[in-house]
């Protein structure tokens, strides 16, 4: 076996291939290789296609992450078996992870592209709810980091996020694109950091870096482009349907809501209504900025 260890927001984790594994590809990883481990690994995933578990759990649910669908069992001393499928397809994926997530085995099944698609998106989850009580939170969101801060925009699926942040690279001086789909953030009482991770979706953003968090912006389609800033409770609500979670687990989900809680205390969160154009963005820029264009 070959073990591989990458860092992501200051958490390192280990992935172990069978030795001599060409199949899985993960490229999109390799910005985040560290050559030597940590005492502390937030959580180890082994890749084993001969791995069946010897019982099956207790049927839970079901979610998807807009890119992959899962189907979640758990055995009564809270291991969970998760299975990992496109949407809409057949698995390609098991996944058996300890009750906290910090040992977790995939099989595979399928072409290499399924395999592949099964080992990062189990990476993504088990990541995610790993480090659920340690102020990590795992978002979908395009972020644009502009003059040393980080900007996350918001929004269902189709909503316009992507478009919004394309906008700020072509009209808004100073703006890159720090991750399009699934960046990282923690979060402590004196203030919030947005990391880039290996989950870009379908824009091949992988950087290896951060920006303290300037405001979260929910994108939503309009006829005229305006900004308001919410109060607390509208943006906790905002805020934990984008955060990748899991409410019928408590640590998951207490850890996400204390984390989200605590983000709101420290960073604004506004409404941008909107027109795919310059002046959306100008509009939102001016207003995240603490310039004009607020209502």
């Amino acid at each position: 076996m070959s073990t591989r260890h990458y860092t992501v927001a200051r958490h390192t984790f280990a992935v172990t291939l069978p030795e001599g594994e060409t199949g899985i590809a993960l490229p999109s990883y390799e910005p985040f290789a560290v050559s030597c481990a940590t005492d502390k690994l937030l959580f180890s995933l082994t890749v084993d296609d001969d791995f069946y578990p010897t019982e099956r759990g207790e049927t839970i649910g079901e979610f998807d992450c807009g890119a992959a669908d899962f189907g979640v069992y758990r055995l009564s001393d809270g291991t969970y078996q998760i299975l990992v499928s496109p949407p809409g397809g057949q698995y390609c994926g098991l996944l058996q992870a300890s009750p906290d997530f910090s040992q977790a085995t995939i099989a595979t099944r399928g072409e290499d592209a399924m395999r592949t698609f099964a080992v990062n998106n189990a990476l993504m989850l088990v990541y995610a709810f790993s480090a659920a009580e340690m102020g990590t939170l795992l978002i979908h969101a395009s972020v644009i980091k502009n003059n040393h801060r980080g900007y996350l925009f918001l929004g269902k699926s189709g909503t316009g996020k992507s478009t919004h942040s394309r906008l700020w690279l072509k009209h808004i001086a100073n703006s890159e694109l720090l991750n399009d789909d699934n960046p990282v953030i923690t979060v402590g009482k004196d203030g919030a950091t947005v990391y880039g991770s290996p989950w870009s979706g379908k824009t091949p953003c992988y950087k290896n870096d951060s920006a303290p968090i300037g405001a979260f912006v929910r994108i939503k389609q309009e006829p005229e482009n305006h900004i308001l800033r919410e109060g607390a409770l509208q943006a906790f609500a905002v805020l934990l349907p984008s955060m990748s979670t899991m409410k019928w687990d408590k640590r998951v989900y207490d850890g996400i809501c204390n984390s989200v809680a605590l983000l709101i205390e420290t960073t604004p969160l506004y409404t941008l209504g909107c027109r795919p154009d310059q002046e959306a963005a100008e509009v939102c820029h001016a207003a995240v900025t603490n310039k004009e264009h607020r209502t």
